[in-house]
């Protein structure tokens, strides 16, 4: 799954490479009876590194072209890229393989704790009590058996609109309350058809049935509609007859009410609609169902068009007949010629937040330059790292960009980074392309934070991992980069 990811991600978008593969090896991870943390790190790391093989692969090695055509007038081709890239990420793959996933945290007992490493299944839930459930006149805390019985966890009342407060547990319940519980989506369907609950917003559709419905799970990547906003903001049960029926956030409690929640970048989302409707409602908050997709969609005749048209775009810019933008424009086109793409996918295909990054950021590095700033930063990496030699300041200059890319967008430190790496170069007398082949590298590899890039943040949820688990195998990968990256640079880009 590794080398498929880097190979992926090699041609395509690290998100969108992971985005395939992803539910692919959470299906996988369920059939093996494993838990799927042991391999969506390692999945999310791998597709990382392979993009670092192109041109294309990752937005980082785009701009640094742009800069390498403003400073020495030629930009990077299409396969400059792929020495140091594709023996890095070889060297960091087979670490992953043999030895990085044995680093993620696991229990005592040195078997993965499901039910505290894998919490997609741990949603937080309301259901309502129907004019024909047994459990009017309980008190909540007569629930408990069954609730123990179906592995679910009785976390409050609702009533009127409002939480009740700590001692909900002695209340009465009444027709119409929401009950607020903690289950995977398994139990809780158990849970309700036992006591004869109601899903909230399911009888706006069917009635007071539920024959029709299905649930389906989906992670939320960063930028997706539904980010930052609540499924009460969105109306999306108006809009579009999907209810939000539960959330999990691994690590985080919240005490909003399930559908004000606003949602954040990981969480992993529990929704309830009619079967025909979920998986263009999961497309249209642009979040990524984790179940394999349904085979059936695929257009296999137009596989194809798809694959030679984007191999001879590439075969053409390669050898210099058009540009790399042309080649991959005229792609586009033919994608949406014959309906691959279909026409109202494309406004929703393009990643806007990217642009306007690049044009906010493009400038602020210009200004940087245009300042002195570049050359004051400069001047102090060469201070620090002085006497040791323009080897010793090209792995510091990869160190500090592997730092700000941990905690900033790749994207953002590459262009903060690109002139500071020129003016060294100019500083040192030495061969420039040397020192924006190493940012280039060190912009990609973000594996200490879930911030450092949308792939960490994106199985953050379904992985269940916390903050602190990405350094434990991301730590040992970045300076496996370094160690393996520097003399590949200088025997293919020397000073």
């Amino acid at each position: 799954m590794a080398g498929v990811s880097a190979a992926m991600s090699a041609v395509m978008n690290n998100v969108a490479a992971l985005a395939l593969l992803m539910p692919i090896d959470i299906q996988a991870a369920k059939k093996a009876k494993r838990s799927a943390a042991l391999t969506l790190m390692p999945l999310s790391f791998a597709s990382i590194l392979g993009g670092m093989i192109t041109l294309i692969g990752t937005p980082p090695n785009i701009i640094i072209a742009s800069f390498r055509e403003k400073a020495v007038g030629e930009p990077f081709g299409m396969f400059d890229f792929t020495p140091v890239g594709l023996v890095t990420a070889f060297v960091g793959i087979v670490f992953i393989v043999l030895l990085g996933w044995r680093l993620i945290p696991v229990s005592e007992d040195g078997k993965e704790d499901e039910a505290s490493r894998f919490n997609v299944e741990d949603y937080v839930a309301e259901v309502r009590v129907g004019e024909n459930s047994t459990v009017i006149g309980k008190r909540v805390r007569e629930l408990d058996p069954e609730a123990e019985q179906d592995d679910v966890a009785v976390l409050g009342l609702v009533r009127n609109g409002k939480r009740l407060p700590g001692r909900a547990r002695y209340e009465e319940i009444r027709q119409g309350d929401l009950i607020v519980i903690e289950a995977n989506a398994d139990s809780i369907d158990i849970f309700v058809g036992a006591l004869k609950l109601e899903y909230v917003g399911s009888e706006k559709y069917i009635g007071h049935t539920t024959e029709g419905l299905s649930f389906i799970e989906a992670v939320v990547p960063e930028n997706s509609r539904i980010e930052g906003r609540s499924a009460h903001g969105l109306r999306l049960q108006y809009r579009r007859g999907v209810t939000l029926l539960g959330v999990s956030r691994h690590g985080r409690t919240f005490r909003e009410r399930v559908r004000k929640l606003d949602v954040r970048a990981g969480d992993v989302l529990l929704l309830l609609g009619p079967t025909e409707q979920l998986e263009d409602v999961v497309a249209w908050l642009g979040c990524l169902p984790l179940q394999e997709r349904d085979l059936q969609v695929v257009q296999r005749h137009k596989a194809g068009i798809a694959v030679a048209s984007f191999s001879l775009a590439i075969a053409a810019a390669t050898a210099g007949l058009i540009d790399l933008p042309a080649a991959l424009a005229l792609v586009c086109i033919v994608m949406v010629g014959f309906n691959i793409v279909p026409v109202k996918e494309i406004y929703t295909s393009i990643e806007w937040p990217v642009i306007v990054l690049l044009g906010s950021m493009l400038p602020l590095g210009a200004a940087l330059e245009a300042s002195g700033g570049t050359a004051l930063i400069a001047s102090q990496i060469v201070e620090v790292a002085a006497g040791f030699g323009p080897v010793m300041v090209l792995t510091l200059l990869m160190i500090v960009t592997m730092t700000l890319s941990d905690v900033l967008d790749n994207a953002a430190t590459t262009v903060v980074m690109a002139p500071i790496g020129i003016d060294i170069a100019f500083s040192l007398g030495v061969n420039s392309d040397s020192f924006l082949m190493a940012i280039a590298v060190a912009a990609s590899c973000a594996f200490v934070t879930p911030i450092g890039h949308k792939n960490n943040t994106l199985i953050l949820g379904p992985g269940g991992y916390r903050f602190g688990d990405y350094w434990r195998m991301g730590l040992p990968l970045e300076v496996i980069v370094i160690v393996v990256s520097i003399p590949m640079i200088l025997l293919v880009w020397p000073l």
